[in-house]
């Protein structure tokens, strides 16, 4: 019904134009042709109904070919779409440009992002150019170009897009010419161009989405790994030594399974946050020294400086220990008279440095290990804090080693937001 409206409206059009114009000629053209001219005019307006029709019928298989299906709005050489793009509104207005821009045929296009606006100039590309039943006749009347208005407005964080696309000419000349679905086909075109763009920024984001998750879980991974390697031999000897304790001196044996117990505590794996604070590594690692107390006696003392503001400070877990550890068996333990540890932290500016020091052998060639706990602090800094944060050691005067870590200080920050926010 659509489709016989559309036709019967557009000869209808023409067939009265035609006979106002022979009205008006009558006298001035038609005269000399006598008591033929009714059969004349009656002639050429067939042949003009005729071409009508066909151009008419043309224009709407056209139609039917790009949409699959024929109503008013798609028979229109006036087309309107209205796109929502789930992006803000400048980014929602770069991707509308960059589709118009891809435009074949496109002439010239004058853009105000500011404004959020756009009105493009295209050539018309027409499908028959080559049949001159239906293009000649109206060949001169016709235009020659189709203009595309954009205007984009935010509506929250997405982009509402108006998309116009319609012949460079006025309305009213839709009663008598057809663009034969250039317009729909640039309309089309625009919507797919766009629907493509906002899929593949989408497909982007989800890969990158997986890939952060990914990279998490191998960095969680790594991270446990890490932590997990924790020297067996410890737990080893300290169970011995207990139990030799628990036979000639059971106080003492309370007291290293004491430490032994608050030592495990704070040795349990953190699956979600691999971060821990200073105050309780501290504890671990005191922990852990007093058992070697108790196990080298006179051979090991210790000193601590660590002021409590900073105990709160975020702080990776047996980081601490590790360097502890290092302290003891690569430092103190082949000394034969033993020595003494030193844990130190300081504030600089806006991070923290925690030393763990030691007067043993130094770097020594009968004192050096594998290295392998140290790069595993190294390694695991760099995933917890990329750049942020730093590990140094070096001789200690007059000797042994120096080992420090550098952290944000979280702690600091914290103290500085809420000042902001009050």
């Amino acid at each position: 019904m659509t489709s016989l409206f559309f036709l019967f409206r557009l000869t209808v059009s023409w067939m009265v134009l035609y006979f106002l114009c022979a009205l008006i000629a009558n006298d001035a053209l038609l005269q000399p042709i006598g008591r033929d001219a009714g059969g004349f005019i009656a002639a050429t307006g067939m042949l003009l109904g005729a071409v009508v029709l066909i151009t008419a019928f043309s224009h709407l298989r056209r139609v039917r070919l790009i949409t699959g299906e024929v109503n008013s709005s798609s028979l229109s050489n006036r087309q309107r779409r209205q796109i929502e793009i789930p992006f803000e509104a400048g980014a929602a207005f770069d991707l509308v440009e960059a589709a118009v821009r891809e435009l074949p045929g496109i002439e010239s296009v004058d853009s105000a992002r500011d404004s959020l606006q756009l009105r493009a100039k295209i050539k018309r590309i027409d499908p028959y150019s080559g049949d001159t039943v239906q293009i000649q006749f109206t060949r001169h009347l016709r235009t020659h170009f189709n203009q595309i208005l954009v205007t984009v407005a935010p509506n929250g964080e997405a982009g509402s897009v108006t998309l116009i696309c319609e012949p460079e000419r006025s309305a009213w000349s839709d009663w008598f010419f057809v663009d034969f679905a250039t317009n729909l086909e640039n309309a089309e075109a625009i919507v797919r161009s766009v629907t493509r763009r906002v899929a593949g920024l989408r497909r982007a984001e989800q890969a990158s989405v997986v890939q952060s998750a990914t990279e998490k879980e191998l960095t969680v991974a790594k991270l446990s790994l890490l932590h997990a390697q924790v020297e067996p031999h410890f737990l080893y000897n300290t169970l011995a030594s207990a139990q030799l304790l628990t036979r000639t001196d059971p106080p003492r044996a309370d007291e290293m399974l004491g430490n032994l117990i608050l030592y495990l505590r704070h040795s349990l794996p953190r699956t979600e946050d691999s971060l821990s604070t200073i105050g309780d590594e501290l504890e671990r690692a005191q922990a852990y020294l007093d058992i070697l107390k108790i196990r080298m006696g006179s051979r090991l003392s210790l000193q601590v400086e660590v002021p409590a503001a900073l105990r709160a400070v975020l702080f990776p877990t047996m980081m601490l220990q590790t360097l502890v550890e290092n302290a003891i068996k690569h430092g103190l333990e082949p000394k034969s008279g033993g020595g003494t540890v030193w844990i130190l932290a300081r504030t600089h500016e806006t991070a923290v440095a925690v030393t763990v020091a030691d007067d043993g052998r130094g770097f020594s060639a009968e004192g050096g290990g594998t290295g392998i706990g140290l790069r595993n602090v190294r390694e695991r800094l760099r995933l917890a804090y990329g750049s942020a944060a730093s590990f140094a050691i070096v001789a200690n005067f007059p000797s042994g080693v120096a080992a420090t870590i550098t952290v944000p200080n979280t702690a600091l920050n914290t103290i500085k937001k809420g000042a902001q926010h009050d």
